[in-house]
């Protein structure tokens, strides 16, 4: 039997049905694409976050070891040779490659309060930060990547020989010690009280060997780049050196690059 009600029962037709697929797959595609854009950003400013973050934290460390240089305890004992310069940079060989290295020596004591009378040990320490070419991998090339590592080894003065050395038995000391990877340059500049450069850096034989002591500022760079391509093309980018221009690094990739820059006193320098 015929239902009387059959003309008012409404249903959905095909062509609606398809209308709606359409505007909920424009609807779900404007949605990923936010969402695409809004992730992108936001990897892009935490990939750029981390590549500063582990440029100031090794900076950090050597500004803490640069105030040390120089110094020493009341009645040091230890004889002072050109061994035991304060503050040693090495600038790189060539323009354009990294890294300048820095020898930062200073004093230390152990009191032996148990003893009578009171007996002090005297010890000097030598801190190195130098850059070497990275060991790491491109995934692709199976090549070693375009960049750097900065090291620090901290060794110990032996009197006996007359050389720093690494005690097997003490574990504050050791050779090389990778603190960063992904470096592009790390330069070392040295200034002196009236704030000017002084070049080339003083050593104990060359022209600048009576400014070894008046070093009052170490300013130092640290550039650093991503460990993946940040991005979608190649751009050309300088890095700038502090003090020569003929040490400006110039590449054209896909990789992005963060310089920092601090000044470090040397507060025990010039007290003798």
């Amino acid at each position: 039997m015929k239902n009387k009600n059959s003309k008012n029962i409404k249903g959905i037709t095909l062509i609606e049905i398809l209308i709606g697929i359409v505007v909920s797959s424009i609807m779900m595609g404007a949605m990923y694409t936010t969402y695409s854009a809004v992730n992108n950003t936001y990897n892009q400013v935490t990939d750029r976050a981390k590549i500063s973050q582990s440029g100031r934290d090794v900076l950090g460390m050597m500004v803490r070891d640069v105030r040390m240089a120089g110094f020493k305890y009341f009645n040091d004992t230890i004889k002072t040779s050109n061994e035991h310069i304060p503050i040693l940079i090495t600038k790189s060989g060539s323009s354009g490659k990294c890294c300048d290295q820095m020898d930062i020596v200073y004093g230390d004591v152990s009191i032996n309060s148990a003893s009578t009378p009171v007996t002090y040990t005297y010890s000097r320490y030598k801190i190195t930060y130098s850059g070497k070419a990275s060991t790491l991998l491109n995934k692709t090339t199976g090549q070693p990547i375009d960049a750097y590592a900065v090291y620090k080894s901290k060794k110990l003065w032996n009197a006996s020989s007359s050389s720093w050395e690494v005690p097997s038995s003490n574990d504050k000391f050791y050779n090389d010690i990778k603190v960063v990877d992904y470096v592009v340059d790390l330069e070392f500049v040295p200034i002196d009280e009236k704030g000017l450069k002084i070049s080339p850096p003083p050593t104990a034989t060359n022209a600048n060997k009576d400014k070894i002591y008046k070093i009052k500022i170490v300013d130092v760079i640290l550039t650093t780049r991503s460990t993946k391509p940040y991005f979608r093309t190649n751009i050309a980018q300088t890095i700038y050196s502090l003090a020569d221009g003929n040490r400006n690094i110039y590449k054209a990739d896909k990789y992005l690059r963060d310089s920092v820059v601090v000044s470090a006193h040397t507060r025990n320098l010039g007290l003798e």
